[in-house]
């Protein structure tokens, strides 16, 4: 079996509070873009000869991923391979197109892929409502994963609202060569936060924008309270979404708590501008810049 596992960005996001088990509350606008990495299923009664069944064994072509219990796609399988007593082994392969720890979901939308994909090839019937539910045990960015399209999120990511498809815009997507480490964001954040140096964006006009379709209205409502943390420690976050703007971008945000970055573009010769520009003075590697749309 084959599956596409998208990568997501935030349209916006606001953190409204933190919980007694220290996760933090989110309201927060997801949107799938073009993006995917290829994962492929086999399933057999087992795996290379090693006569164990109920293996799951996992291989990537990108260095940095995890293959053990640690990868997200590892644990999705265990979660209903537990679950559903499934002693069959599966081999996940992951191919890597979305830059790893740079905000897109990158583990949690192949989390959600096996989840779908486990649920199909085994024939469990799971619904989209039950396999979000599950998702939400293995990352707060799973089951937005699952649904897919564009929907506002509220909790830490669970509570779930579909909107309406965007289509309009080129999406240009610019990951900096540098790794942020969201909980230390999200902990910068209560920092700032606390002194109320914090310019919350305004989600209820984006997504009554989007709900009634008025979709030139979108740029200007883009937001992410998480800037504030993350910017200032990363300066080529601020450098890459200048640039992208200046070149004719309708608007520019970085995506969760970075380091990539995206712009929303009408014209696609100004995209191409932008993209030429980026890596013409070296802000970003061009492997880690990508021309795409939003995936509804």
């Amino acid at each position: 079996m084959e599956l596409r596992a998208y990568a997501k960005i935030n349209l916006a996001l606001d953190v409204v509070g933190r919980k007694d088990d220290g996760y933090h509350e989110l309201r927060t606008i997801m949107q799938q873009i073009d993006l995917y990495d290829e994962i492929k299923l086999h399933a057999e009664a087992e795996i290379g000869g090693s006569g164990s069944q109920g293996q799951i064994l996992i291989s990537c072509n990108d260095s940095m991923v995890p293959t053990d219990e640690r990868n997200l796609a590892h644990k999705a399988a265990k979660l209903l391979f537990d679950e559903f007593e499934i002693t069959d082994s599966i081999l996940i392969e992951i191919e890597k197109n979305i830059p790893v720890s740079a905000g897109l979901a990158g583990g949690s939308t192949d989390a959600a892929a096996v989840l779908t994909g486990v649920n199909e090839y085994f024939g469990l019937g799971l619904s989209q409502e039950e396999l979000i539910a599950r998702g939400v045990k293995i990352g707060a960015d799973v089951p937005f994963c699952v649904m897919g399209g564009t929907a506002y999120a509220g909790g830490i990511g669970e509570e779930l609202i579909p909107l309406g498809a965007l289509d309009d815009y080129i999406v240009l997507v610019a990951v900096p060569d540098t790794r942020v480490s969201t909980k230390w964001a999200y902990n910068k954040f209560d920092e700032i936060a606390a002194s109320g140096n914090v310019r919350h964006p305004d989600i209820d006009q984006l997504r009554a924008a989007i709900e009634m379709e008025d979709f030139g209205c979108v740029p200007e409502f883009l937001g992410n309270v998480l800037e504030f943390a993350t910017m200032p420690e990363y300066p080529i976050i601020s450098k890459v979404k200048s640039t992208m703007m200046q070149n004719g971008a309708a608007g520019a945000l970085m995506s969760g708590s970075g380091p990539s970055v995206y712009g929303l573009f009408m014209d696609e010769d100004k995209a191409a501008k932008a993209y030429d520009v980026l890596d013409m003075f070296n802000l970003v590697p061009e492997e880690r810049i990508f021309l795409t749309a939003f995936h509804n």
